[in-house]
């Protein structure tokens, strides 16, 4: 099969797992999967699973992938987001098809280079990266009306909740490593914060800097 048949493959198998936003699926259909993976795995691009990207960390799953983007997008698309954890880059691509600008934060300094460069190579001009702590987010770029962590924390950072704009709503898996996690959404109300759980995942640990 070609890389387009894989990918129509990949899009149909999404469809059966309940995802219903034309607009995320033609994002991920758009995004060349095997560009943001290592030759070793690239003939696995299109598999509905996670893959390794080096220094302990993985690509997420596609359809997890379409999960949180739906449900980032479900009460509408937002302008801005801040997504924590670049990782392959795979993640901030299939966003910036969806969203007006996309800011993330990566503290791997050998995947930060490789996903900077790899959006740049793809032509993807909407996404800015720096290297940094996740869990203190990007201050100078807020308030956003979305944010996105591709790692997992018992809680939400309240440095990140703080940077969230009214209306606006925080996707975290929440859990220990290696154990049990639930994909949880917050949103910023004028009454304060509500939590909704979503689905069952798995993700790295999201590891705030020392000092």
């Amino acid at each position: 099969m070609t890389a387009a048949r894989h990918q129509a493959a990949l899009i149909e198998r999404l469809r059966e797992k309940g995802i219903g936003n034309e607009a995320v699926l033609q994002a991920i259909l758009e995004t060349p999967r095997h560009r943001f993976v290592s030759d070793a795995v690239a003939r696995h691009a299109y598999r509905d699973d996670a893959l390794p990207i080096g220094y302990d960390q993985t690509i997420s799953q596609p359809y997890v992938v379409a999960f949180m983007t739906q449900a980032l997008l479900e009460a509408g698309s937002p302008r801005i987001v801040l997504e924590i954890g670049t990782g392959s880059g795979y993640q901030s691509a299939v966003l910036a098809k969806l969203v007006k600008r996309v800011y993330s934060i990566e503290r791997i300094p050998q995947l930060h280079r490789q996903s900077s460069q790899r959006l740049r190579e793809l032509g993807i001009h909407n996404v800015s990266t720096r290297l940094g702590d996740g869990s203190q987010g990007w201050p100078e770029r807020a308030p956003y009306e979305a944010i996105m962590l591709t790692a997992a924390s018992p809680a939400p950072p309240e440095a990140l909740l703080e940077q969230l704009s009214e209306g606006g709503r925080l996707l975290i898996p929440e859990g220990a490593p290696h154990e049990a996690q639930t994909l949880v959404r917050y949103a910023r109300t004028v009454g304060g914060i509500t939590r909704e759980e979503l689905l069952d995942v798995l993700f790295v640990p999201l590891v705030p800097q020392a000092g």
